[in-house]
Order: C-alpha cells, then sequence, then structure tokens
C-alpha cells in the first residue's frame, strides 16, 4: 500500500476515537451499530451467550483488527463484541468507508482480504471445535495468536503480550478453565510453552505447530509479507 494510502488512513482513524474499559462490551447483540469499528490497542472478542450465561467466543479482535464493516446492511447485530483488555478503537462513518472502497482500489483489496481472513479463520476455529482434542485446541489457539501479532510486528522473538485468562481460552476452545490447566501444564512439561501473568513464550514453535496440527495457511500471510518471513 502507498504511502498517500496510509496517510488517509491514518487521518481517518485519528477523527474519532473512544477507549472502552476492559470487560466491556463495544456492541451488544441485538443492537444496531452506527459505525466501522477499528481496533487500534488492546484486545477483544466476538461472543454468543445464552441466558443461562454460558459464553463462547467466535472470535479474538487484535490491534489492527476492523468490525461491523458491513454494518449499513444489518438491521441488528447477531452477536456481542467485548473488551478483553481496555482497548482504544477508532470509530467510522459506514459511507466513509464506502467512499474509500469506491475511490482506492489499494484500501478496497485490504478490506476485501481483512473480510476473507476473518471468514477462513472462523472455519478454521469450526474445524478446531469440531476435529481437535482439547489438547491440539489449546495448541492451535497459542500458535494463531502467535502468528498473528508477529505479522504485525507485536512479538519479541518468540515472546508475545497474551492477556487472556485460562476461563477466555476456555471459552475460545469449548473446554471448561480446568480442563484447560491441564492441557496448558502439559505443554508447559514439554517445554513447548512459557505463559506467566500476561506474556507467552513459544519454546518450540516447531513442536507446537506439530501438536496442534497448525497450518498457517488460512492467515494468508503470504499476501503481505515474504513467505520466508512466516516459515518457522
Amino acid at each position: 500500500m502507498a504511502d498517500a494510502d496510509r496517510t488517509s488512513i491514518d487521518l481517518l482513524l485519528d477523527q474519532r476515537q473512544r477507549t472502552i474499559a476492559a470487560r466491556r462490551d463495544v456492541v451488544s447483540e441485538g443492537h444496531l451499530p452506527h459505525c466501522v469499528h477499528f481496533l487500534l490497542e488492546g484486545w477483544g472478542c466476538r461472543y454468543r451467550q445464552l441466558r443461562d450465561g454460558r459464553r463462547q467466543i467466535l472470535a479474538l479482535l487484535l490491534p489492527g483488527d476492523m468490525f461491523d464493516a458491513n454494518v449499513q446492511v444489518l438491521a441488528a447485530i447477531d452477536h456481542s463484541i467485548s473488551a478483553i483488555t481496555p482497548m482504544t478503537i477508532a470509530e467510522v462513518a459506514p459511507e466513509t468507508v464506502s467512499d474509500l472502497i469506491r475511490t482506492n482500489p489499494a484500501i478496497a483489496r485490504a478490506i476485501w482480504w481483512n473480510d476473507h481472513v476473518c471468514v477462513a479463520t472462523q472455519r478454521e476455529w469450526t474445524a478446531t471445535l469440531g476435529m481437535r482434542t482439547a489438547r491440539e485446541r489449546i495448541a492451535h489457539l497459542l500458535c494463531e495468536v502467535y502468528f498473528r501479532l508477529r505479522l504485525m510486528g507485536r512479538c519479541v522473538g518468540r515472546t508475545c503480550e497474551f492477556p487472556l485468562t485460562q476461563v477466555d481460552v476456555g471459552e475460545a476452545t469449548g473446554l471448561t478453565p480446568v480442563h484447560v490447566n491441564r492441557m496448558v501444564q502439559e505443554l508447559r512439561r514439554e517445554r513447548l510453552i512459557e505463559w506467566a501473568g500476561r506474556t507467552l513464550t513459544i519454546l518450540d514453535l516447531d513442536g507446537l505447530c506439530e501438536v496442534a496440527q497448525f497450518a498457517p495457511a488460512y492467515l494468508h500471510l503470504d499476501r503481505t509479507v515474504p513467505a520466508d518471513a512466516i516459515a518457522g
């Protein structure tokens, strides 16, 4: 993307920003968001919650992600979006985003790529819940987060921020917190990971990917970085 395109996006995102406290909803199920959101800082998630309180995390939202991209065609949102950590978001009018897509091919391609990756990731999560074991699910989630953050330059070596609780991980993988803890301890004993507080270190990336049967093709990293930057 050209510098002029990046400048246009930066100006757009600077116009209206707000901060969301941790564990608060940005948009709740049944409501109609009136703007397109861009996540500038912090972590969030999409989720569905049953009346008895059980919750399923449907996707993780990391810095740089866009959500509610097609809000203008919705009567109401069918899920909720919540902040996992304090989040800074930019709110952009849908017609402004539509104008950018119509007049700027590079920005249009970037938004289409984002939409495609979101759908591909959702397919992978569905496959994970349907086919992977508990141990594989945990390993796969850790691999995915690491690769996504590394793409954004938010890793130092094999270490990255990881502010999820074991409850969060359970809600993302369909497991109880007790089962999550058991699987995490296995991965630690095998010297595949270190997870302390809000920090995750991948000690053996190849080994963790092998456990997870993880292949990053669904993230389509090759569209944005050289192939040799993705390997290992």
